[in-house]
């Protein structure tokens, strides 16, 4: 009743985006598809940046260290005052799924599009949504509902649950404070490595047991949640090809997927929703084992990076959903309206060396040429010149291709990345290639272990043809050889082409080296 008495009646008629990159040049374009006035925030080294550009209005927050701009919530709700705006989207990372910040703009008189505080406060703990979870009835798996206090008792407990576990910190994600522990392993030393990474990371150590599943596929459910008591669920995403238990590729509908399989976990999804009175978008994050058991994970209380593949294969935009909901207005659909149609993929563009285990890679885009054609969505934070800072998550843009079916969409999305062309850093381009050419991708049969298990070398050579594959592979074995040299003279001239391998030795004459 709180959430109705909040939002209901509101328009919104200028939005403030608290973020960077393509996720805010992807809502700033839903504001103008929707009427609305958008309000970009930048760190004075992103003060030329796409997003804004593309605002209506645009406020420096603070210094390129993001705890000094895009993290600063004080600074953030001064520029939304000041604008005029009345809420503020979050997107997704920095503040997205912070309480705190959620609840400074309630205290504030501004909407948050996302969840009521409360909320994120109690899913964002990892243990506090387990608890919940077990409560709405969702299969979980075997672990720990407590955090662990007394090591020595906890490896004797890690001993009923059955090895190999999974020590989790409470607070966070993205790999940080996560162990894995096999039988044999020091679980005493790994236990306290992950309260000392979660510590420093979240400034909370709490960490818990999980039982490690061996190759699941990691499979999420999309949920929109308005304030007047409606759920639904817009299907699944596979997102079981991921480096540092971060996820790179992602594909709906999932290749393990059955309709019965999608009703029970869209049920288990949206009885999590309820239990926890959630309102927005949000994702229910699942794992499903090799029989088609699924057990909860976790819940993201925002938007996530994949979402365009669900809106490719439903033609929903979330993005305009949230909106609505943040007005106080009822979910444009019922759970019977949302209809799956084709097969869509999303490949992660990232400012990353593939070769040299996914490290970031800066400096200015000399060269970017985005693929175009059908079925194909470019939702990216750049263009040529644009540069590539140390200080945030280096993703370039998110290429998502639609086919009528899994296999057309491979197809589309490999035609896609060969049509792209940057240069200035080393990218990720050439490992999706090699992902969507790989034959176990192509029959739908990986899990978590993918990368390690298909590319244990981290050699990523996608087929461009036999003399450009030759010349690729030329120029990898020169880059290993060379890679310090080559880094050196990278900083003294940074007029140089390239970083980037593959688009250097091409542009360079790498037919030389064949």
């Amino acid at each position: 009743m709180t959430c109705i008495i909040l939002y209901m009646n509101n328009k919104i008629t200028k939005i403030l985006i608290a973020n960077r990159g393509e996720i805010a040049v992807r809502i700033i374009r839903a504001c103008k598809d929707a009427g609305i006035k958008s309000v970009a925030i930048y760190s004075e080294c992103d003060r030329t940046a796409l997003h804004v550009r593309l605002a209506d209005e645009a406020y420096c927050v603070g210094p390129a260290p993001s705890k000094e701009s895009y993290l600063n919530q004080n600074n953030i709700v001064e520029v939304i005052k000041q604008s005029g705006a009345q809420a503020v989207h979050p997107g997704y990372g920095f503040l997205a799924e912070n309480a705190s910040f959620a609840k400074l703009c309630e205290n504030n008189g501004i909407i948050f599009i996302g969840p009521k505080s409360e909320t994120i406060a109690l899913l964002g703990d990892k243990l506090e949504a387990r608890k919940t979870a077990i409560k709405a009835g969702l299969p979980v798996g075997p672990g720990t509902d407590f955090d662990i206090k007394d090591i020595p008792k906890a490896a004797e407990q890690a001993k009923g649950i059955g090895f190999p576990i999974l020590v989790k910190a409470a607070a966070g994600g993205g790999g940080k404070g996560m162990r894995i522990v096999r039988e044999g392993d020091n679980i005493v030393e790994s236990i306290e490595s992950a309260i000392r990474e979660a510590g420093s990371a979240f400034g909370d150590g709490r960490v818990y047991f999980e039982k490690y599943f061996e190759r699941p596929h990691h499979v999420e459910i999309q949920i929109l949640a308005d304030t007047h008591g409606h759920v639904i669920h817009l299907g699944e995403r596979e997102c079981s090809v991921q480096r540092r238990h971060q996820k790179v590729i992602e594909e709906s509908p999932s290749p393990v997927m059955t309709p019965e399989l999608r009703d029970r976990m869209g049920r288990a999804a949206v009885d999590i929703a309820k239990a926890s009175h959630y309102v927005g978008a949000g994702t229910v994050e699942f794992l499903v084992d090799d029989k088609l058991n699924f057990y909860f994970l976790e819940v993201n209380t925002r938007l996530q990076v994949e979402h365009p593949v669900t809106e490719m294969v439903t033609g929903i935009d979330i993005v305009r959903e949230m909106f609505r909901i943040a007005e106080g207005r009822p979910l444009s659909y019922r759970q019977e309206d949302v209809q799956w149609r084709g097969h869509a993929i999303e490949c992660r563009i990232y400012a990353e060396d593939s070769a040299n285990n996914f490290m970031p890679s800066t400096g200015v885009l000399h060269e970017y040429r985005e693929p175009t054609g059908p079925g194909v969505r470019l939702d990216a934070g750049v263009v040529a010149d644009s540069e590539i800072p140390i200080y945030y998550d280096p993703i370039i843009s998110k290429l998502v291709v639609w086919g009528e079916n899994r296999r057309q969409g491979i197809e589309r999305t490999i035609r896609a990345l060969k049509e792209y062309r940057v240069s200035g850093v080393c990218t990720t381009i050439e490992f999706a290639l090699a992902v969507m050419q790989n034959e176990s991708f192509q029959q739908g049969k990986y899990a978590t272990d993918f990368i390690d298990r298909e590319f244990p070398d981290r050699i990523f050579i996608g087929n461009r043809g036999e003399l450009e594959q030759k010349a690729a592979m030329a120029a990898l074995v020169y880059e290993v050889m060379n890679r310090d040299k080559h880094a050196l003279d990278m900083s003294r001239d940074k007029r140089s082409p390239s970083s980037n391998w593959l688009m250097h030795y091409r542009r360079e004459g790498v037919k030389r080296l064949v």
